[in-house]
C-alpha cells in the first residue's frame, strides 16, 4: 500500500488545524503548536500542518517565498454541499464558487487556506 501524508508549512498550527476541520470534517490525531495530524472519519491521514522553521526542515525553514508555489491541495470529498456550507462559515478567500470542471467531468470549488494554500475541493 502507498498513500500520500501532504505536509504543509503554516504560521499557526492550531488556526489551521481548526479551519480545516472545519471544511473538511475531519479530526485532529496529534494536536499541538508545532505538528498536527488530521485524519478522516476513517482514521486516514488527509494532511499534516507543521509550524514554519520546527524541526529544521529543509523546505520549512521561512515563509518568506509565497506558501505553496507550485503546490495545489486537492481534496475529494463525498459531500460537496456540505463542505461547500462549510466553506461558506470560513473566513477565507473563495477563489471559485461550485462549478462543473469539464476537465474531471466533477463540481467543485476553489478557496485559499489562512496561509495562502490554494485548494481545490471536488466532488
Amino acid at each position: 500500500m502507498t498513500r500520500t501524508e501532504p505536509i504543509i508549512a503554516v504560521q499557526s498550527v492550531a488556526a489551521s488545524s481548526r479551519w480545516y476541520q472545519q471544511l473538511l470534517d475531519c479530526k485532529s490525531a496529534h494536536g499541538g503548536d508545532t505538528f498536527e495530524i488530521l485524519q478522516d472519519k476513517d482514521g486516514t491521514v488527509i494532511l499534516c500542518l507543521h509550524h514554519w522553521g520546527e524541526h529544521e526542515h529543509p523546505t520549512m525553514i521561512g515563509p518568506g517565498l509565497s506558501a505553496g508555489n507550485g503546490l495545489i491541495l486537492f481534496f475529494r470529498v463525498s459531500d460537496l454541499d456540505k463542505a461547500w456550507a462549510n466553506a461558506s462559515h470560513l473566513e477565507t478567500g473563495i477563489e471559485q464558487a461550485p462549478h462543473h470542471n469539464p476537465n474531471s467531468g466533477r463540481q467543485q470549488f476553489t478557496l485559499r487556506d489562512p496561509d495562502g494554500y490554494y485548494l481545490i475541493v471536488s466532488a
